[in-house]
């Protein structure tokens, strides 16, 4: 189970490395617009985000 759960992390970040890489000054922007928004703003994005990755692990696995 700790083997797959790091892998799963791994994975993760070669994900959230991609954006970075191939297009650093659009991440730039983005990122700089994100810090514009405000908490709730945030929390709202988080609580979505974690919602379809639940649906998605319920669905795939």
């Amino acid at each position: 189970m700790l083997n797959l759960l790091l892998l799963a992390f791994a994975l993760m970040l070669v994900i959230e490395g991609l954006m970075p890489f191939l297009a650093p000054r659009a991440w730039r922007e983005m990122f700089r617009r994100v810090t514009e928004l405000s908490d709730g703003q945030i929390r709202f994005i988080g609580l979505t985000s974690m919602l379809v990755g639940v649906v998605l692990l319920t669905i795939f696995r």
